[in-house]
């Protein structure tokens, strides 16, 4: 098979310095800095340069004379043990040497109060204890579209609030609301849990095209509920897409949760997956091949139903113990159902290509980065006439080492 080589004009805007940035956006709060213990969240996310701005969000604390450290917030993930969540952000870099700052890992959380929309008598909000019992908290997180639902509030300073402070208990009460519901659940426990004056401030980071840090804003915790959804709308200029409406066959070189909170972006691959829930309509996909799991993934192959075709090594990576816990919280067993599995890369291609022909593909690292994909050459003529896409006049033949192809993606 030959491939176009296509290059997608993404939207740039990266933050030349990091820390300067993040000092600014604390700088612009005029809030009084809690005195004693002040926690940080880490996520799960592959979040650019996120030991840059963790590290400077905890040294101009600790300048204003606060005592910052760093604790897990990622609802039930990587086994939904502080073990396994403490060794997760340290693959992110996220370690007490490089930070500067102790973590503070534990799945003890102390019950925040109630809220009215849920289902299975699942309804408490809870909080991390030492995030509770600290002097104040910095949420830290991205803001960008979520993979379940709609909303004015979507993931990021609530959803890390809500789902990433609240371990396991709240994870699961958030997803007991039904699909339609989720977005007004969120906002709901995202009260109860500003309601407690634990929240000092809140640093959202929005990402350019390119996956690199474009802004980064500094809120008041009054002030979260009415500008994050301006945020989020920002985002959208920075989110890049998919050049084709019509795709017969997509490949994607990995599937993760350092790309995505369901390892496949559904706002990428127009498909969410989720029982009476609310889908996307763009882009068609008639066909979608997962080749690898990211080793940041620790094994969590959330998302991998998305999926119609993978192979053995991504099938071999899959820790199901992790990927079912991730799952089971969210309710949302589709994603985690292991689809039907070729022993390589090209026996994959070539199965495919036999039974679906080989006009209309898409190769594409993952869909996280989407600045160089490789397309079928019957797409040469749309591609072109993109606006946004740049394409190779020669094309590459597609080849094979050990079974796994040779296409060389540009990026992470």
């Amino acid at each position: 098979m030959k491939l176009l080589r296509v290059r997608q004009q993404l939207v740039s805007n990266p933050i030349a310095d990091v820390p300067a940035a993040v000092r600014a956006a604390l700088d612009g709060l005029k809030l009084k800095v809690p005195r004693g213990e002040v926690g940080i969240t880490a996520g799960s996310r592959g979040i650019a340069n996120i030991a840059a701005i963790t590290r400077a969000a905890g040294d101009w604390l600790r300048e204003q004379g606060a005592q910052p450290f760093l604790f897990p917030a990622m609802g039930s993930h990587n086994g939904g043990t502080a073990e396994g969540q403490r060794a997760m952000i340290e693959s992110l870099g996220l370690t007490e040497a490089a930070m500067g700052m102790p973590i503070r890992a534990s799945m003890d959380v102390v019950k925040l109060g109630t809220v009215s929309t849920g289902r299975f008598a699942k309804n408490a909000v809870w909080m991390d204890r030492h995030a509770y019992e600290s002097a104040g908290v910095l949420v830290l997180n991205r803001v960008k579209l979520h993979t379940c639902f709609s909303g004015p509030v979507q993931s990021g300073l609530t959803k890390m609030m809500v789902v990433g402070m609240g371990k396991t208990p709240s994870a699961e009460t958030f997803h007991s609301a039904p699909t339609r519901q989720m977005k007004d659940m969120l906002v709901e426990m995202g009260q109860v849990v500003l309601d407690t004056g634990k929240i000092w401030a809140g640093l959202a980071i929005l990402e350019d095209g390119f996956d690199q840090t474009a802004e980064l804003h500094a809120l008041a915790p009054a002030d979260i509920p009415a500008r994050e959804p301006q945020l989020l709308e920002r985002s959208r200029h920075y989110f890049p897409r998919l050049p084709l409406e019509e795709i017969n066959v997509l490949v994607v070189d990995a599937i993760g949760k350092t790309y995505s909170g369901t390892g496949l972006d559904t706002n990428v691959i127009g498909y969410r997956g989720v029982r009476g829930g609310e889908d996307l309509t763009s882009p068609r996909i008639h066909v979608i091949a997962a080749l690898s799991l990211a080793p940041e993934s620790h094994g969590n192959a959330i998302g991998v139903g998305l999926a119609d075709f993978i192979t053995c090594r991504l099938r071999d990576a899959i820790d199901e113990q992790k990927t079912f816990l991730n799952s089971f919280t969210t309710g949302h067993m589709d994603r985690a159902k292991i689809p039907m599995s070729f022993a390589s890369d090209e026996e994959l291609v070539t199965k495919l290509a036999g039974r679906y022909g080989d006009k209309r593909w898409l190769f594409i690292p993952n869909t996280l980065h989407l600045e160089t994909l490789y397309a079928s050459e019957d797409l040469r003529g749309v591609l072109a006439a993109h606006p946004l896409c740049t394409v190779d006049p020669a094309p590459v033949e597609l080849t094979f080492a050990a079974g796994r192809h040779q296409l060389l993606f540009d990026g992470p």
